[in-house]
């Protein structure tokens, strides 16, 4: 497992890092503990987590992940680690208890710290773009979160490219802390960051941390043409967040399983594991820091972490996987 840099920062992360949406819904403590064991065992050093975490989970359940990682932290020494956590998603009902006020940021910072069991985050990340808060008020509140040791870096998830450059420009005027990176979705099937997000944070020197690079499991080999959709997937996910709705319509389509068909032929003709290529081809484009993996079960990590030691993919493997993408119908989607 390859050790580098979050972009231009100093921080150091692995190739790969650890996603979590699943504990304390998909996965049980047990079984978290046993995926989070199998990740360092890889070397894994980098941990991503949400104060809306479990995907799927009530107001109840929200934070119990974190709480699962804060237990496990404290069996193998937190300063080895590096952990990211993200906060803008309802907690509560409350009408503060969501977005990037300054209210609700400084709340859900201290929430997730005590939930964690440390007295600091390493990247503390906005989940989306809030429309309904001015950047400077965002920005000045983690600044003063940084200022405070309570955090030491400062990134942003689904943001768009033109608002990270308005942030970049307000925090340098400003003198406050920079966002250093950027968690978009990213995978074989959706590939929109390229035509803007990957040129400014390769101009800015801003790290990229692609989730979903399997597309929600599909690119796999799970799912099929004709197939129902499985229960207990991430594609019947109800909860605070209904992601279930969320991931049937950004995968469960025609034309995606279509490109995954084809995708598995020829896979198979190489003697590739459908899941292990699809990771390694994001490990090895332009301007990625680190790779999100995810599981439900730590046997399904397998495939993924083969990927930091797979051969980098040639150009003629590239030249079919481009055509993946290159035959998908485009819609105005943006996350």
């Amino acid at each position: 497992m390859k050790i580098g840099s979050l972009g231009r920062s100093g921080l150091k992360v692995s190739s790969l890092c650890m996603g979590t949406m699943t504990f304390g819904n998909q996965a049980d403590k047990k079984t978290s503990f046993a995926m989070l064991d199998k990740a360092n065992a890889a070397g894994i050093n980098f941990i991503d987590t949400a104060d809306a975490y479990p995907l799927g989970g009530t107001f109840e359940q929200l934070g119990s992940t974190e709480e699962i990682i804060g237990v496990w932290l404290k069996g193998v020494g937190r300063d080895d680690m590096v952990l990211a956590s993200k906060c803008f998603f309802p907690t509560g009902p409350g009408a503060n208890e969501r977005g990037l006020g300054r209210k609700h940021i400084m709340q859900a910072a201290e929430d997730s710290l005590r939930r964690l069991q440390t007295d600091y985050l390493d990247l503390l990340q906005a989940h989306l773009f809030d429309d309904n808060t001015p950047i400077d008020e965002t920005l000045r509140a983690w600044d003063d979160l940084v200022t405070q040791g309570k955090v030491r870096y400062i990134g942003v998830s689904n943001w768009r490219s033109w608002q990270i450059v308005k942030a970049l420009g307000i925090a340098e005027k400003k003198n406050y802390a920079a966002i250093i990176s950027v968690q978009p979705r990213y995978n074989l099937l959706f590939r929109m960051i390229e035509e803007e997000l990957v040129p400014m944070c390769l101009s800015e020197g801003i790290g990229i941390i692609p989730y979903n690079p399997l597309a929600g499991g599909m690119l796999t080999g799970r799912y099929h043409t004709g197939q129902e959709v499985e229960a207990n997937s991430r594609f019947t996910l109800s909860g605070v967040l209904k992601a279930g709705d969320l991931y049937q319509e950004r995968y469960w389509q025609a034309p995606i399983f279509s490109a995954i068909e084809k995708y598995r032929i020829w896979c198979a003709d190489r003697g590739y594991d459908m899941a292990t290529a699809a990771i390694r081809w994001v490990m090895q484009q332009p301007g990625i820091s680190s790779v999100i993996i995810g599981a439900s079960r730590p046997e399904q990590l397998d495939a993924t972490l083969a990927a930091a030691a797979m051969p980098v993919l040639d150009n003629e493997d590239i030249k079919f996987l481009d055509q993946l993408w290159f035959s998908l119908p485009r819609r105005p989607e943006d996350r």
